[in-house]
């Protein structure tokens, strides 16, 4: 068939100066129509790599079923400082990135990370209860034997024991379970492997990015604290404007006093300085 007529083609080519042209025949049509073709080949072979890579999974933690949703999670801090929690959502081998959630830590004191891990996994999995939503297939947690109980301790608390639980060991790329407490070791290029690492790679990604955030807004933060005529609001308003202390360098004067006042921007640019004019 033909290529169907873009809608608001003659809008698109009002600001454009690319020329969309619409085959209607000869060579040209059957470019187009073999590149729709190939394009349709790599979608049926990404879901075919996604299938196979499920299956191996299951088969390789003898899953009760195929893993379409997996939740991955990490903890990351500094010496204990600015703790974050993240669950990254893998559906059908794929990120699910608007299902990504962050958690505070909010029980836990100083560089703990298997308690904390423990109760990111209790707020988690309390929620999806007390909201009657579904489960994921599979829980993956970046670690090894020490994360892996605490894992096991939090879904126990919740009755969910039964809730299928993988930790990655770092470097060694281990795999424990709860019924392989000696850990699996897969060969280096089984799908299942790929898949559980991937997992592991964006949920550490997730949480160092988390924690990075918190750390720069407190470092924000404390380099306006003292300032005068600046308080929490005011400190406020900076980081969501400009959320670097360059940036508020970089900004004009009159901008600065349009939103702390005169004084305020006179103090704030005298305190971290002003861009070289």
């Amino acid at each position: 068939c033909r290529p169907a007529r873009p809608a608001g083609l003659q809008s698109l080519l009002g600001w454009t100066k690319v020329r969309v042209l619409v085959p209607r025949g000869g060579k040209n049509l059957k470019l187009v129509e073999m590149a729709g073709r190939n394009a349709e080949a790599f979608l049926r072979r990404q879901a075919d790599e996604g299938r196979l890579r499920l299956e191996a999974l299951q088969a390789a933690l003898d899953l009760p079923a195929l893993p379409r949703t997996i939740e991955g999670f990490d903890i990351s801090n500094t010496g204990g400082e600015e703790s974050v929690g993240s669950l990254v959502v893998f559906r059908d081998g794929r990120p699910d990135k608007d299902s990504y959630r962050r958690f505070l830590i909010r029980t836990v004191e100083g560089p703990n990370d298997v308690a904390s891990l423990e109760e990111v996994l209790v707020r988690r999995y309390r929620k999806l209860l007390d909201e009657k939503a579904p489960l994921p297939d599979l829980v993956m947690v970046d670690g090894g034997k020490p994360q892996l109980g605490a894992a096991e301790k939090a879904l126990a608390a919740l009755g969910l024991s039964r809730l299928p639980l993988v930790s990655l060991a770092k470097r060694e790329e281990i795999l424990f379970t709860p019924e392989r407490r000696d850990g699996l070791r897969l060969d280096r290029t089984s799908p299942a492997l790929k898949l559980i690492q991937a997992v592991r790679d964006e949920t550490h990604r997730f949480a160092i990015a988390l924690h990075r955030g918190r750390r720069e807004k407190r470092s924000f933060a404390s380099r306006l604290d003292g300032i005068p005529g600046i308080g929490p609001k005011r400190k406020s308003a900076l980081l969501a404007r400009y959320g670097s202390i360059e940036a508020i360098r970089d900004a004009p004067r009159t901008e600065l006093e349009a939103l702390v006042g005169a004084a305020g921007a006179k103090k704030v640019r005298e305190r971290l300085g002003r861009k070289r004019e």
